[in-house]
């Protein structure tokens, strides 16, 4: 008896959750326009379990902040008149380490609070919340590799494994990008991988750190942005 009546109030559920749809698209539109409505229908599904107020000038604001870190990190690391900051025994090595971290923490700092706020006019056009349940699941599920990645890129700094820093970025934020994309528009995921096959690429290449970490936070994120943008108009 508990087996029937838990199938029925699922039942009952169910019936519920259509009739709403219906009631919200029209019946006589769906009779009319049956595809149509059923992508209607497939989007307003999408909607709720998805945080779709990611901008595409977000992914472009992030991207111009990292060229301009990189532009920083470069000029750095041209005044360099001999050795190398991947050279252990370069004297001004820790130094200079410490300001391409400053650097790389600003990068970040601009490009979350740049991205941040298109995001929240976005969800305010959308009149969708910027945090509930899905965007916890988004933050939450995005940031956990990289937060590893972090903890992995301190050890590398501590034990002067500085060639793999770059690497080591792209790799783990390729990785929560994919794993958050679930919560998320799909399009994301494809930035993801970007990442981690520029990171394994540039395995092959430890002391050009610096161009692939450009590529793929500085281009990357600019194509993505463009193509966000073209595709959803925002």
């Amino acid at each position: 008896m508990y087996k029937i009546f838990r199938i029925t109030n699922i039942a009952y559920n169910i019936e519920n959750s259509f009739s709403f749809v219906f009631q919200s698209i029209g019946m006589d539109t769906l009779q009319e326009n049956p595809l149509e409505q059923l992508q209607q229908i497939k989007s307003m599904m999408e909607k709720s379990s998805r945080f779709v107020s990611l901008s595409g000038w977000g992914g472009i604001s992030a991207g111009l902040c990292a060229l301009v870190g990189a532009y920083l990190a470069y000029g750095k690391m041209s005044k360099i008149s001999s050795g190398s900051i991947y050279d252990n025994s370069f004297p001004n090595r820790e130094a200079l380490l410490l300001e391409l971290i400053a650097i790389g923490i600003g990068v970040f700092i601009a490009a979350f609070l740049l991205s941040l706020l298109f995001t929240y006019i976005q969800s305010k056009k959308q009149a969708r919340p910027i945090w509930d349940s899905t965007s916890r699941r988004l933050l939450f599920n995005t940031l956990l590799p990289i937060l590893v990645g972090g903890i992995f890129i301190l050890k590398l700094i501590e034990f002067n494994c500085v060639e793999f820093i770059a690497s080591g970025c792209l790799l783990f934020y390729g990785l929560g990008l994919v794993n958050g994309s679930k919560y998320t528009l799909g399009e994301i995921r494809y930035l993801g991988y970007s990442q981690i096959i520029l990171g394994i690429v540039s395995l092959f290449f430890l002391h050009q750190g610096l161009l692939f970490w450009t590529l793929g936070f500085g281009i990357m994120h600019i194509v993505y942005g463009i193509a966000m943008w073209k595709k959803y108009g925002y």
